[in-house]
């Protein structure tokens, strides 16, 4: 196997990883200030016929992307950047695990409510929990991004 191969499946995964984060980041920027404004009324943009299916991006994107890092892991496993690629697949794994638990299922719970014109003050509550935590699990993201860029340039010069 060649020096770039391994280089070359690194770059994808990060690529994969990143888009995540990119996604997350205008999610939070431009769609969860929508909806967790004024709970149930501003839960619109999900319900109906042409409301907003997030979980047409999220669902295929995640295995895509710890299909990738796995590769990435299993391509370096015996090379010094084994260590930070454990770190990142296992921190992306509990990130998923956590999700699927909590986040997934509070925000199916929480955009799935009757749709009502007065502002329900739990919801409001629970839609701003929801969104400080997930703010936090996105800045876990982000500093695992960093580790797997790392891992990147590391081999980068290992290679010179």
């Amino acid at each position: 196997m060649t020096k770039t191969f391994p280089n070359f499946i690194h770059m994808l995964a990060s690529i994969a990883f990143i888009t995540i984060i990119g996604a997350a980041i205008y999610e939070h920027a431009a769609v969860v200030p929508v909806w967790s404004a004024a709970p149930p009324r501003s839960l619109s943009m999900f319900q109906g016929e042409y409301g907003l299916q997030a979980v047409n991006f999220w669902k295929p994107v995640h295995p895509v992307a710890v299909l990738l890092l796995v590769i990435t892991l299993i391509i370096n496993w015996r090379r010094p950047n084994r260590k930070p690629l454990l770190i990142v697949v296992g921190g992306y794994l509990l990130i998923l695990a956590i999700t699927a638990v909590y986040f997934v299922p509070e925000l199916i719970s929480i955009t799935t409510s009757a749709y009502s014109p007065a502002v329900n003050d739990d919801l409001a509550s629970r839609a701003q929990v929801w969104e400080r935590l997930s703010l936090f699990r996105l800045g876990v993201l982000l500093v695992l991004a960093l580790v797997l860029l790392d891992g990147l340039s590391a081999k980068q010069s290992e290679n010179r």
